[in-house]
């Protein structure tokens, strides 16, 4: 039987408290979790192991999880990768990405990378990668960013529920909160963000925009020995161009940051 919580003013439930569970559990996974036990998710949703079996196993029921290869495992099942496929596939901005990351790609020698907002920070959907170079950068398709990268932050400065991204960053520890709720300051003026990791990797990333608002984020990715973050660079020249040039695809009225 579903369990739902107190009726709104309207008299309708303000939530399916079942529905609103297996998406948290559902929510666990990530390209660094890709396989849970139903012990894992009572440790991390504050559940007993007894509730979140019950829940894991429903879902299996249900063709959004399936049986793992460890015992006691469970991973993405065939009708969760259905619907995300589906789901991506008819984002317009997925089907119209592809030349222009070619474009950006070949323009700057860089790895261009188009990103979509998944539940809680950018997931990697397409992939255009520069073969000319002898360090040749990766970034895997389905990958999960960070909130210190630099699509991550293109999102975060833009997105049109800042209450909820602010919900997000309030999730974070105090010092890193600080320093990139400081950043977003910065991308919103620029209207582009960067960001460089320990291993010398960096990108710049810009948004790109429909009739609705910020709809995707783009990014050149290379080293630090091939991107320059300057504003009048070529490479941010590059980026903002393609981020432009897709947005007017796109039907954005305006193509400017």
């Amino acid at each position: 039987m579903a369990e739902f919580d107190a009726p709104d003013p309207a008299g309708e439930p303000a939530e399916i408290q079942s529905v609103s569970r297996a998406a948290q559990v559902l929510g666990l996974f990530t390209p660094a979790t890709p396989e849970i036990t139903a012990s894992e998710a009572a440790e991390r949703l504050g559940l007993n192991r007894t509730t979140a079996y019950r829940y894991c196993t429903s879902l299996v029921a249900a063709g959004l999880l399936e049986r793992g290869m460890e015992a006691g495992s469970f991973v993405p099942g065939g009708l969760l990768l259905q619907v995300g496929a589906f789901a991506l596939g008819r984002r317009k901005v997925v089907d119209l990405a592809p030349p222009f990351l070619r474009e950006l790609s070949a323009r700057s020698h860089l790895t261009a990378v188009l990103s979509l907002w998944g539940s809680t920070g950018p997931v990697v959907t397409r992939v255009e990668e520069d073969s000319t170079r002898a360090a040749l950068v990766t970034v895997r398709v389905g990958a999960q960013l960070p909130f210190d990268t630099a699509q991550a932050q293109v999102f975060l400065a833009f997105h049109r529920d800042q209450l909820a991204m602010g919900r997000l960053l309030g999730n974070l520890p105090v010092a890193e909160r600080d320093r990139i709720s400081g950043a977003l300051v910065q991308v919103r003026q620029r209207g582009f963000a960067f960001a460089t990791d320990v291993a010398g990797i960096v990108a710049v990333g810009a948004p790109v925009f429909d009739e609705h608002g910020i709809c995707a984020a783009v990014a050149g990715v290379g080293t630090d020995r091939t991107v320059s973050t300057s504003p009048d660079s070529a490479t941010v020249r590059a980026v903002l161009d393609t981020a432009r040039a897709l947005s007017k695809e796109m039907g954005a009225e305006s193509t400017s940051t």
